[in-house]
């Protein structure tokens, strides 16, 4: 074993002293420079403007010393990756073509060039900014990507496209004016961590990607925040999306996973919940959505414990056969509960009930709304009280909590931090 080691260390610094920096200055050919590198090397860029469209074929690193951009003028892919090992960073890579069939991208992994490293860049008015395809282990760090705004949304790429991918990292970058932010399909094991998304389509347009990770993310102004389809074993947690104009997070086809301790915040609907089972929805807040939930397609097997629902024009649309139980292990909060707390051990005495009858025909025939407060659906909305045969199936829980579990919430009411 000591042998073992000893000889890898020793392989680790000859490959080491072998690495040469070769520097391009402003005016010299970039490509030229990659042609001369060897494996293991580092071709360093001054600060300048490059009109090129690079490929690398081999393991080094691009570096750019100083602002350095890099420029395609509107055709083709500006850095296209053929080889493992590959690491870019600190560079303005932008004007890619605008082909969607060639999929143009201001830098392009291709298909097994594995553990790649972009950090550090701004990718600007490219078709799509970063395109990963089969690869493993790659890294896509820190970079901002800003897409093409005077293009109709459909016209656009996406800002990071993550395609049959294993152990892909996408941490701390910031997305903007693309088609999806972060799209994903056909990958496994992967995370996403500290993204920012914003004025898209989705934020995440994310499917069949399973035992992954969203944490820490932001989502907002989009026409939809996390779009999560046709997964298991997913982990979401301490997201935040906020004010988009369709969904905050959407949970569509999703089993066996852990949804803990987002903010949806200002969205058309919160949390829209679609064919999800046997997932664990918990500590949650769900504050200033026209509906804080939208449970739909027998969504029925979660357990939805210790979450704040608050000041949501309508808590929860569940249109089913039969009630569902939340709450079971620990308290929901619901602002609009109207019971009470006798005995003071901090949860509610009388059942919550999320709708009644005529919340159900308001949501099968919308014009109905424009009597909800007619005397008529007043009466209706009373007999159901009276008259258990006459009430809807509903969202319950036995025993609410009476005070929130988060007690900041009122910063996020609205929809915007504050």
């Amino acid at each position: 074993m000591k042998r073992t080691l000893l000889a890898a260390l020793l392989l680790a610094l000859a490959s080491s002293a072998g690495a040469a920096v070769l520097r391009v200055e402003a005016g010299q050919s970039i490509a030229a420079a990659l042609r001369a590198a060897r494996a293991g090397d580092t071709v360093r860029v001054a600060a300048g403007s490059y009109r090129e469209s690079l490929v690398i074929d081999k393991p080094l690193t691009l570096q750019g010393a100083g602002k350095v951009v890099l420029s395609a003028g509107g055709k083709g892919d500006v850095i296209r990756v053929q080889a493992s090992d590959v690491t870019i960073r600190g560079l303005v890579v932008r004007d890619s073509g605008t082909d969607l069939d060639a999929q143009n991208a201001g830098i392009y992994i291709q298909p097994h060039a594995d553990r790649a490293v972009v950090r550090n860049c701004a990718l600007l008015a490219n078709l799509f900014g970063i395109w990963l395809e089969e690869s493993a282990d790659a890294l896509i760090e820190n970079n901002t990507i800003v897409g093409r705004a005077d293009l109709y949304s459909a016209d656009r790429g996406n800002g990071i496209q993550v395609y049959n991918t294993v152990n892909s990292r996408v941490i701390g970058n910031t997305v903007s004016f693309t088609r999806d932010g972060i799209y994903v399909d056909y990958s496994r094991h992967a995370l996403f961590r500290g993204n920012r998304l914003h004025d898209v389509r989705y934020g995440t347009h994310y499917m069949n990607t399973n035992d992954s990770t969203w944490e820490d993310n932001e989502t907002w102004h989009n026409r939809g925040g996390l779009a999560l389809m046709e997964v298991r074993h997913l982990t979401v947690r301490r997201n935040r999306a906020w004010g988009n104009e369709e969904h905050g997070i959407m949970l569509r086809t999703i089993q066996d996973s852990l949804i803990e301790n987002n903010i949806v915040a200002g969205n058309d609907r919160g949390f829209f919940i679609y064919d999800a089972e046997f997932n664990t929805i918990r500590g949650n807040l769900v504050v200033g959505n026209r509906n804080g939930v939208q449970l739909t397609a027998g969504s029925s097997n979660n357990e939805v414990d210790g979450n704040d629902f608050i000041d949501n024009r309508e808590q929860v649309e569940f249109v089913a056969s039969k009630d569902v139980e939340w709450g079971r292990k620990l308290p929901n909060y619901w602002s609009n509960y109207r019971g009470w707390d006798q005995d003071g051990d901090g949860r509610g005495d009388l059942r919550y009930e999320a709708n009644d009858i005529v919340d159900r025909i308001s949501w099968q025939y919308p014009l109905a709304k424009l009597m909800l407060s007619s005397p008529a659906l007043q009466a209706l909305r009373f007999a159901a009280r009276q008259f258990p045969v006459l009430r809807a199936p509903s969202v319950t829980e036995q025993h609410p909590r009476m005070k929130p579990w988060n007690s900041n919430w009122s910063k996020w009411n609205g929809g915007l931090p504050h």
